[in-house]
């Protein structure tokens, strides 16, 4: 039986810099709330020893993007720990992306998640999903975060995890057309001297903010107009390094209706936020009936 298996989307709530190390990563302090929106990747596991990428049009993919990476890193793993005959390990992964490139809303990160925790299974190589943070920090920053699947703070360059239970709120989020580069916007930020890492609580009953907005939205000035558009309705801010823009609500009917209030050409979506990444919720309730 074949199962189609989600990759949520991501906001940052907040998203501080504190620190940034010799060889350029920047430490962080950030919360990173899921969504249930995101895209959508069916997985089938072979013995041909090729990994194999195709779009929903079914076309295949040659770029060495995030989940072909994901794939060949988890095979890396498993034959240089021995598990399983690694060599004749295949599969064709099949992706239907509605989560925008560039948009800060961690859909590359995602796709590697489910790819590792999905495939390891599949695999059969049995490592635990510590085990698969640690090394999936070789794909990016936010790929731990995503596997471990809870609301969390995250700290370091985003290994460093404390999850934490919030009341599960209401996101409207636009997105402008815009796909930025976190690369660049790493490049071009300056530490401000005063920056420095903060308790966890102090964190939490602080307002929220992003370091990264200023140098983002002066530099898009369509990302700038949006936040100022929907700041009129609620309180609004860019996630990740840009370029999507969000506001909470405590229900869907009012993010529903401040949306239904924007200009006809503002794109987004509403979505609901969850303590829990939805892979975890279908991975867990299916891994008794087809993995075992």
């Amino acid at each position: 039986m074949k199962y189609i298996w989600p990759a949520p989307a991501k906001i940052n709530l907040f998203l501080y810099v504190t620190g940034i190390r010799s060889d350029g990563y920047h430490y962080i302090q950030s919360l990173f709330q899921f969504l249930n929106y995101g895209d959508t990747l069916k997985i089938i596991e072979n013995n041909t020893g090729h990994i194999e990428l195709f779009t929903e049009k079914k076309l295949i993919l040659k770029t060495e993007n995030t989940i072909i990476r994901a794939a060949k890193l988890l095979k890396s793993k498993a034959l240089y720990y021995a598990k399983n005959n690694c060599h004749a390990l295949g599969a064709k992964i099949f992706l239907n992306k509605k989560i925008p490139m560039g948009s800060g809303l961690g859909g590359g990160s995602s796709n590697a998640a489910t790819v590792l925790i999905v495939l390891n299974q599949l695999w059969k190589t049995k490592f635990t999903l510590e085990e698969l943070a640690r090394f999936s920090t070789e794909i990016g920053s936010d790929v731990p975060a995503f596997i471990m699947g809870k609301t969390s703070i995250t700290e370091g360059i985003g290994e460093i995890l404390y999850p934490i239970q919030r009341k599960e709120k209401w996101y409207l989020v636009v997105y402008p057309e815009i796909h930025i580069l976190t690369k660049n916007i790493f490049s071009s930020f300056s530490l401000k001297s005063k920056a420095q890492k903060k308790p966890i609580q102090l964190l939490l009953q602080s307002p929220f903010s992003n370091d990264f907005e200023n140098i983002v939205s002066n530099k898009f000035k369509k990302i700038k107009k949006l936040i100022s558009m929907l700041s009129l309705y609620a309180p609004a801010r860019m996630t990740g390094t840009g370029s999507c823009v969000f506001a909470e609500f405590d229900n869907k009917i009012s993010a529903q209706k401040t949306f239904s209030l924007l200009p006809q050409n503002v794109k987004g979506f509403i979505a609901k936020g969850m303590n829990t990444s939805s892979l975890h919720h279908v991975f867990y309730k299916r891994n008794n009936h087809i993995f075992n």
